[in-house]
């Protein structure tokens, strides 16, 4: 199996990055050039214990002329204004090949500060977290970072998460609504309502977005916390997931478009459709148009089934890569016996959450999974 070390630059600029790299024995590292905000830990540091990174930021240089209405900010907790760059250049002068991970629909800055871009619900509420595919500018927007992204550096693959819709269940500040939504709710508060969504619904806008607010209503009144359907007609259902999928596929191919011919191509996502966040739904067309899918494989009770499902259900020359971390409260028991399972069931790539946040005390687990993954060929 390949096995893909994820890192933000500024642990690919901390001292001793590339030997520890090296020494795991990854064959390729993952060097996040657009993200979201976030605090990240950094035990490898010896001068801090986190960086705070207040906002979604793009870390290569942001010409202003190269950008429509939607512009993505400059992180000022980094030095260089191309630490994205920085960190890749000094990848590939240590012989690890580095590829490009770039979040593109989770922008809350941009979402805040243009409210009419984001995916709204059917109460008329915005996700200012999620950008929607349905909306040009959304579109131009991803094509562009992919495109300033890449240029100029030597990349083994890019990597797209978030490439696709985001809906109700995402972490957002301190986050307060887990375990309140019944899967079929969060389903329905995940579906697009915004005036792009419904200008492909050919029906009546206010109709539809009453009627999701309705089953909303009727379902949190059950109090069942399990349920997984609804009482949506089915054709409308039908109808509500073609134009996500529409979507989907319009801002992929906007991103495509911008990468040179022969790029290695690995998409984040998920083969239930309905999937909203930074692993989404795959459409029908998705599997035509990369060399390989990373699924979720953070929970081992399915990581390994969900693996086998993707293998029966993508093309043979799609490679299947399962996303696990080592940074959790609870880690995986027997990471190499995971790796292997994941092997068996047909993953061909490992892909390991995360190269500077797991410190020293994680180390060896990342060890011991890359080695396992390495012996399953």
């Amino acid at each position: 199996m390949k096995v893909t070390g994820y890192a933000y630059p500024w642990d690919v600029l901390e001292p001793g990055f590339a030997a520890r790299a090296r020494e795991l024995g990854v064959d390729e590292v993952a060097v996040a050039l657009s993200y979201h905000s976030a605090r990240a830990a950094t035990p490898w540091s010896a001068s801090r214990t986190a960086v705070v990174a207040r906002h979604a930021a793009f870390y290569r240089p942001v010409r202003p002329q190269a950008w429509g209405s939607l512009r993505p900010s400059t992180p000022d907790w980094v030095s260089s204004d191309d630490s994205g760059g920085d960190a890749v250049r000094l990848l590939n002068e240590a012989g690890i090949p580095a590829a490009a991970w770039l979040v593109l629909t989770h922008n809350s800055r941009l979402g805040y500060e243009h409210p009419d871009v984001v995916v709204r619900n059917c109460f008329g509420e915005a996700y200012p977290w999620a950008l929607c595919p349905s909306q040009p500018a959304v579109r131009e927007y991803a094509a562009t970072l992919t495109a300033e992204a890449v240029a100029g550096l030597e990349l083994s693959s890019v990597i797209l998460e978030a490439c696709g819709p985001l809906g109700v269940v995402h972490q957002h500040q301190h986050e307060k609504t887990d375990g309140v939504w019944a899967p079929a709710v969060a389903r329905l508060l995940s579906i697009c309502c915004c005036g792009a969504c419904a200008s492909s619904w050919d029906r009546d806008a206010e109709a539809v977005r009453a009627q999701l607010a309705n089953e909303v209503w009727r379902l949190i009144a059950t109090g069942d916390l399990g349920v997984t359907a609804d009482n949506l007609p089915p054709e409308l259902t039908q109808l509500l997931l073609r134009v996500r999928q529409d979507a989907t596929d319009e801002l992929r191919a906007a991103v495509l478009a911008t990468l040179p011919p022969g790029t290695r191509i690995v998409l984040h996502g998920a083969l239930d459709p309905w999937v909203t966040g930074a692993l989404p739904g795959l459409t029908p067309s998705a599997p035509d148009d990369v060399d390989a899918v990373v699924l979720f494989g953070w929970a081992p009770a399915t990581g390994a089934e969900a693996v086998a499902a993707a293998r029966d259900a993508l093309p043979e020359r799609v490679a299947i890569a399962s996303y696990i971390t080592a940074v959790a409260a609870a880690p995986v028991p027997d990471i190499a016996a995971y790796a292997g399972e994941l092997a068996k069931a047909g993953a061909a790539e490992l892909h390991l959450y995360h190269l500077g946040l797991a410190g020293p005390g994680r180390w060896s687990d990342l060890g011991t999974a890359t080695a396992a993954a390495h012996e399953n060929h």
